[in-house]
């Protein structure tokens, strides 16, 4: 049984999507990571927190020895607001030490977590459905979460995983189960994944986009059709990752608008004038679509990105 959250009396309700934290060891950049939450938080006062990956980082070659520790210390500011908050993991996150069942565990014994391990007879921990109700109890839109994996599973494949058949069966059954065929329109829905997919750079190609892109979309080499999947559904409007550290951007293709979060971890990679932060993102009760902005580490809101006119647009 998913969670439910509801819209407040105003109508609204915000979410607040923090992405690649890569938390290690409570060190200096730990702890500006620390205080960018806080000051997103303080400022946008969010309904929902939602973690897209790479909360930790227990890649070999790094200085995280106690995932555990690392994680509860990622999520402590969020928890310690009270804040309802749900997570998907990336491909960083269980690398060495931990498994992800062991992570999920840990994310389980969280008061304020709305994390759900997810059906076990399906790939990944983490594939979950958060229902948000509105300002009457009745079903308002659906929030859908997937484990995009880690690194491929096929020795002859290379680079990074990718959702697979049964999940997208799974999200296509739970589409259907919150959309009844007598209800007069499909509920708006939201998916939150690390790893994007390859139609984030087909996008960026061929549509008007609005943000940043200052490295490759590094999605898995294969299209396994989830894309697809959320067109045929008919629900989903929106969709969010991250793994691309210096990449913000959004737009829209066949509909849906598939957006990065900002990269919010000062304990990795980013690039030099491109400062960490946050994607917010509003829903408004009884509309099909969201606003969305960007909290940056100096406290500023960017409601505006630069438009890119695409190069090969038909």
């Amino acid at each position: 049984m998913s969670h439910r959250l509801a819209f407040r009396q105003d109508g609204t309700f915000t979410i607040v999507q923090f992405t690649d934290l890569h938390w290690k060891d409570g060190g200096d950049a730990d702890l500006q990571t620390r205080e960018l939450m806080k000051l997103t938080l303080d400022a946008e006062k969010p309904d929902l927190v939602v973690f897209t990956g790479d909360v930790i980082y227990t890649g070999h070659n790094t200085n995280c020895t106690d995932p555990v520790q690392a994680f509860r210390d990622a999520v402590a500011t969020v928890e310690g607001y009270g804040i309802p908050w749900a997570v998907v993991f990336g491909n960083h996150d269980t690398e060495s030490m931990i498994t992800r069942e062991e992570l999920m565990q840990v994310i389980l014994d969280h008061q304020h977590t709305v994390t759900e391990a997810g059906p076990k007879e399906i790939y990944g921990e983490g594939n979950y459905t958060i229902e948000l109700m509105d300002s009457k109890g009745r079903p308002a839109a659906n929030l859908y979460f997937l484990d995009s994996g880690s690194t491929s599973p096929l020795p002859h494949v290379p680079y990074y995983n990718w959702v697979r058949r049964d999940q997208m069966n799974w999200l296509a059954s739970e589409s259907v189960r919150l959309n009844p065929a007598d209800q007069a329109e499909k509920l708006p829905a939201l998916a939150f994944f690390h790893i994007p997919v390859p139609e984030y750079q087909q996008m960026w190609d061929t549509e008007v986009c609005y943000g940043h892109k200052h490295e490759p979309v590094c999605s898995a080499p294969v299209n396994s059709g989830l894309f697809t999947t959320l067109l045929e559904m008919g629900d989903v409007i929106g969709t969010f990752c991250g793994h691309d550290h210096v990449n913000d951007y959004h737009g829209t293709l066949h509909g849906i608008r598939l957006c990065y979060g900002r990269a919010t971890g000062l304990n990795t990679y980013g690039r030099e004038g491109f400062p960490r932060g946050a994607r917010v993102i509003r829903l408004t009760e009884g509309e099909r679509d969201f606003t969305t902005w960007l909290r940056l580490e100096n406290g500023s809101k960017i409601t505006e990105q630069p438009i890119h006119q695409p190069e090969n647009a038909k």
